[in-house]
């Protein structure tokens, strides 16, 4: 037979991972039990009790969630559990704080849209999103002409340079006058 204070030690290093964390129960302890000091001796017995309890309750879940064909376990199973197991008394507490569960991830849900979290109606949205469209519109438009600004410039300079040049090749090939009477002169 087991000694009785075997099973109020903490659990060793392999069931460690399948009890609850000790802080929480703690915490829960103190809540619950604000000015009643309870022995470390207490603490394990309550916390190995709670994982107990968790352990049959989620096999039990387990087993109704099979019954009905399911793969996973919902909240529902668990209530049907505890009603098998004879805790009728807590399923009507369960069931409250389920629908608080709920309610709190349904409230969750509707503040994680940015609409909500900025306070802003959406017509002042839709408002500010025209504006920012139209001073990107006005901004393009101005980068084009200038774009068409420096490419007519170009465009005038680069024809400005070919006419120059001609001019320079035609100078070249032409002889000048002066040269002529310096001929004159010779002979």
């Amino acid at each position: 037979m087991s000694n009785p204070q075997e099973e109020l030690l903490p659990p060793s290093a392999e069931d460690d991972e399948l009890t609850l964390p000790r802080a929480s129960i703690n915490k829960i302890i103190k809540e619950l039990l604000p000015t009643v000091r309870v022995a470390n001796e207490s603490r394990e017995l309550i916390l190995n009790c709670c994982s107990e309890f968790i352990h049959l309750i989620s096999s039990e879940a387990n087993e109704v969630c099979n019954q009905r064909s399911k793969k996973t376990i919902n909240a529902e199973h668990v209530l049907e559990a505890l009603d098998r197991l004879g805790f009728r008394d807590y399923k009507q507490e369960a069931e409250a704080v389920l629908h608080d569960c709920k309610e709190v991830a349904a409230k969750r849900r509707r503040q994680s849209t940015r609409l909500e979290n900025l306070g802003i109606p959406e017509e002042e949205l839709l408002r500010q999103q025209q504006e920012l469209f139209a001073k990107a519109r006005e901004e393009q438009a101005r980068e084009e002409q200038q774009q068409w600004i420096s490419m007519q410039a170009a465009a005038v300079q680069q024809s400005n340079n070919a006419l120059i040049q001609r001019q320079q090749q035609s100078d070249v090939r032409k002889p000048s006058e002066d040269d002529d009477d310096d001929d004159d002169d010779d002979y």
